[in-house]
């Protein structure tokens, strides 16, 4: 059973907005199983190996919108290394920051849900 806080936590897991040090606006969503399916198909199977490359691929396939402006699944390489040239360091850092943050907010979640049990 989900309580009323989990819903919440789970609401803002799948979606969020940041701000990255270049002031952009980079919406965020949380990547279902079937996006990182489509992700291994669209690297390869050589790049799907590469954990430094899948990683940044990661973060960069988890983008909705930069600036209000949609940011479509990439669906090839060539896709996905656009959007990475487009967030550049500084925007993929921040995706990821909030990845983290996301990370440590479940877990606190979870862990207060385990004191009630």
């Amino acid at each position: 059973m989900m309580t009323p806080t989990t819903v919440v936590v789970q609401s803002a897991i799948t979606s969020q907005t940041i701000t990255d040090a270049d002031g952009r606006v980079i919406e965020l969503r949380q990547m279902t199983a079937l996006d990182k399916l489509r992700l291994f198909k669209a690297a390869g199977s050589s790049l799907s190996q590469n954990e430094m490359w899948l990683g940044m691929a990661l973060l960069a396939c988890s983008v909705r919108a930069i600036d209000g402006v949609p940011v479509p699944q990439p669906a090839n390489e060539m896709q996905i290394e656009s959007v990475v040239a487009r967030l550049g360091d500084v925007g993929l850092a921040a995706i990821g920051e909030a990845f983290d943050q996301m990370e440590r907010e479940k877990a606190r979640i979870d862990g207060l849900a385990d004191l009630g049990n």
